[in-house]
């Protein structure tokens, strides 16, 4: 009789054992690569928001990032900003980034076509990033905001392709306020 309870304990004693080897691989994984999505609400305005010289004007569509090399938000957009510039940029509109004052960092290989921006006037006044600014061919900002609401950004859930089809179709589009809930992070520096 003494062996069936032997068995039986030792059998209890491997499943406590693996149970919590698996419940600290998991808290393990989930605290380092798991992060706390927090919802961030942005009040986009591009009412001081215009071109440097050289770009203003009469021209091509143009779509200025705004981007914080040290915001996690950023991973995202990224990918979806690269199908952006494989689509649209052979139909002639033109790719712009403008990093984040004081900041240090590389766009991604997939994102390197964007052309830099030193400085944009009234960039000071962006309130969070990832960001997007897209100008009409007329020089008249169309659409200043996020790329999307949630977490990500992909083609099914981005306020960027209905924008950018409208302009390409001539047609007129004044989205400059917008409210959104998302991955943010602060743009101004000091916040």
């Amino acid at each position: 009789m003494r062996q069936p309870y032997r068995t039986t304990l030792f059998a209890s004693l491997l499943v406590l054992i693996c149970a919590g080897v698996l419940w600290m691989a998991y808290d393990w994984f989930q605290g380092r690569y798991l992060r706390v999505f927090s919802e961030h609400t942005a009040v986009f305005s591009g009412d001081l928001l215009t071109l440097p010289p050289d770009l203003a004007g009469p021209g091509p569509i143009r779509l200025v990032h705004f981007w914080d090399p040290a915001c996690p938000c950023n991973v995202g957009n990224q990918q979806h900003l690269g199908e952006l510039i494989e689509h649209y940029a052979p139909q002639g509109v033109e790719f712009y980034a403008l990093q984040k004052a004081g900041s240090s960092g590389q766009l991604p290989e997939n994102l390197r076509a964007m052309k830099p921006l030193a400085a944009l006037p009234g960039a000071e006044q962006v309130p969070a990033s990832p960001a997007v600014g897209i100008w009409d061919r007329t020089g008249k900002l169309a659409y200043f905001g996020p790329y999307s609401e949630g977490l990500s950004c992909n083609s099914s859930n981005s306020f960027i392709e209905p924008i950018l089809q409208a302009l390409e179709n001539n047609r007129e589009v004044n989205a400059t306020h917008t409210l959104a809930v998302g991955c943010y992070c602060s743009w101004p520096e000091g916040l």
